[in-house]
């Protein structure tokens, strides 16, 4: 037996039960929306040239992750991150490979892509 009358929407209660965050939590670190931008953009090329297959997004207290792997059930192969307590020091955004090896890190993303934006130059 329903408690909820037919005239009434059945979502409608549950949605008044949760709280709505419109906004992150302020306690954790993510990635803006040029960031997210560009980071996808490298992920569509290198898709459509068959390198990636997926990825996954951590938001975290101390830092955001962008994990990039080939398969889904594998490690990911690169790690995009950003870490605002090194803003001041090595750079806030670091390249970490599938081994853990740190490829660049430094203080603008763009920069730090390069390391595995492969594009094509004239010889």
């Amino acid at each position: 037996m329903s408690l909820i009358s037919e005239d009434t929407d059945p979502s409608g209660s549950r949605a008044a039960a949760r709280p709505v965050a419109a906004t992150p939590q302020p306690n954790r670190v993510t990635f803006n929306r040029l960031e997210l931008n560009r980071i996808l953009n490298l992920y569509g090329r290198m898709v459509a040239d068959g390198e990636w297959r997926d990825y996954a997004i951590d938001f975290l207290k101390d830092r955001a992750v962008f994990s990039v792997f080939r398969r889904a059930s594998e490690m990911p192969i690169y790690r995009i991150e950003k870490d605002p307590r090194l803003a001041r020091k090595q750079g806030m955004y670091s390249v970490i490979s599938a081994t853990g090896l740190i490829l660049r890190r430094g203080h603008e993303l763009e920069r730090v892509l390069l390391v595995i934006d492969r594009k094509l130059s004239v010889v």
